[in-house]
This record gives C-alpha cells, sequence and structure tokens, in this order.
C-alpha cells in the first residue's frame, strides 16, 4: 500500500507540472481563453485606435485659421497630422474631445499640427472660437479652421461627417479623430469612445517614428 500510494503522489505532481505548462503555453500564443483576446486586441498593426486598412490618401483640407491665415493640410506634409471636426456651440460632447486632445499634445516629446475643421460655419465666428479655445486650454496650440460654407461642405463630404444641421445624434455618431501620417495617408481612426490622451499619443508617436 505504501509503494501504490507513493506511485499514485508521484503520477499526480506529474500531471500538475504538465498542465501548468500547457496553460502557460497558451496564455503566451494566444490560443485558448484570456490570451486569445489579448492577441486579437494588439493585432491592429500595434495602434490603440481603429487602423484603416487600405490607408487612402487624405482628402485636400485648405481654409483659414483662428487668425484669418489660409491653413492646409498639405503645408504639413512630412510629418503626423491629427484631424477632428468640432463646433463651438457643440457643448460638452466637442468640449471632451478637445480636452482629449489637450491631453495627448501634453503627452508627445514633440508637437504636431492639429487641424480642428469647424462643422458650423454661421455660429463659429472668431469671438467664439477664441473662447472655445481657450476653455480646453487649446489657445495657440491648435489651427481652428473656418471658411465659406461651400467650402466646409465640401470637406464634410469628403471625410463623410454629418454637420450638426443634420441632426445632433447624427453629427456625434460621426464625430471622429482621424490621424494622417507624414506621406499624406489616412491611417488611424478614433471614434469618441475610443478616444483617450494616452491612446492619441502612442499613436501620433508611432506614426512619428515610421519616418525614422
Amino acid at each position: 500500500m505504501p509503494v501504490t500510494l507513493g506511485v499514485l503522489v508521484l503520477a499526480a505532481l506529474a500531471f500538475a507540472i504538465i498542465a501548468t505548462k500547457d496553460s502557460s503555453n497558451d496564455t503566451t500564443t494566444g490560443t485558448t481563453g484570456t490570451g486569445s483576446v489579448q492577441s486579437s486586441t494588439a493585432g491592429q498593426g500595434g495602434f490603440d485606435g481603429a487602423e484603416i486598412p487600405t490607408a487612402p490618401p487624405a482628402p485636400p483640407i485648405a481654409l483659414h485659421d483662428q487668425y484669418g491665415r489660409p491653413a492646409s493640410l498639405a503645408a504639413f506634409r512630412g510629418q503626423p497630422v491629427l484631424v477632428a471636426f468640432l463646433y463651438t456651440r457643440c457643448g460638452s460632447p466637442c468640449a471632451v474631445i478637445a480636452q482629449q486632445i489637450r491631453g495627448a499634445l501634453d503627452e508627445l516629446r514633440r508637437p504636431v499640427p492639429v487641424l480642428l475643421v469647424s462643422v458650423d460655419p454661421a455660429g463659429d465666428t472668431p469671438v467664439a472660437v477664441r473662447s472655445f479655445l481657450a476653455g480646453v486650454s487649446l489657445s495657440g496650440r491648435v489651427y481652428y479652421l473656418t471658411g465659406s460654407p461651400p467650402e466646409l461642405a465640401k470637406v464634410w463630404r469628403a471625410y463623410e461627417v454629418k454637420p450638426p444641421t443634420a441632426g445632433a445624434s447624427a453629427f456625434a455618431n460621426r464625430a471622429t479623430v482621424v490621424l494622417i501620417d507624414a506621406s499624406g495617408r489616412q491611417r488611424v481612426l478614433f471614434g469618441s469612445e475610443q478616444l483617450t490622451p494616452e491612446g492619441l499619443a502612442h499613436d501620433i508617436e508611432k506614426l512619428a517614428a515610421e519616418q525614422h
């Protein structure tokens, strides 16, 4: 009996060791359980936002900034650019997006151009824009672009943005932030539910690293 009991104990120990190794391998390779979820989460090219698979060329943007100066997307070719669509009378949804962008700028080692494109040319007066930017601590850190309704409408269509005249919910559902790489291609898309300062800063740094 003592011999038999010893054999059983040794067999149990051997089984436990094998099971532990198998479990460790599964977690590392992402084949089962939470390992597969972690693997798929990190499988978007290493971006925190949604990588745009085809990386299409970014449609041109040529408007005027909050100081009345001409400003265009093409002028920033050779570096990553952040593009977002906002309006000053939007309230908390746009304020939150702007604050997330500010948080990302605070984390970056080097600043990048940020183009905030108006979706409300009537309401986004120079005074309203200056007040909005001051309220979200972005004065002097971004370009708030405005223009005539036809000029802006062309940009909205190109980026598939719904202005608030189409309904507040329609705009909110398409309120996205786009990261454009140094070669002028759309690379990463952040919906409002994905947007965090850390995620934005991470993906901007990743795009910047591609230049080297």
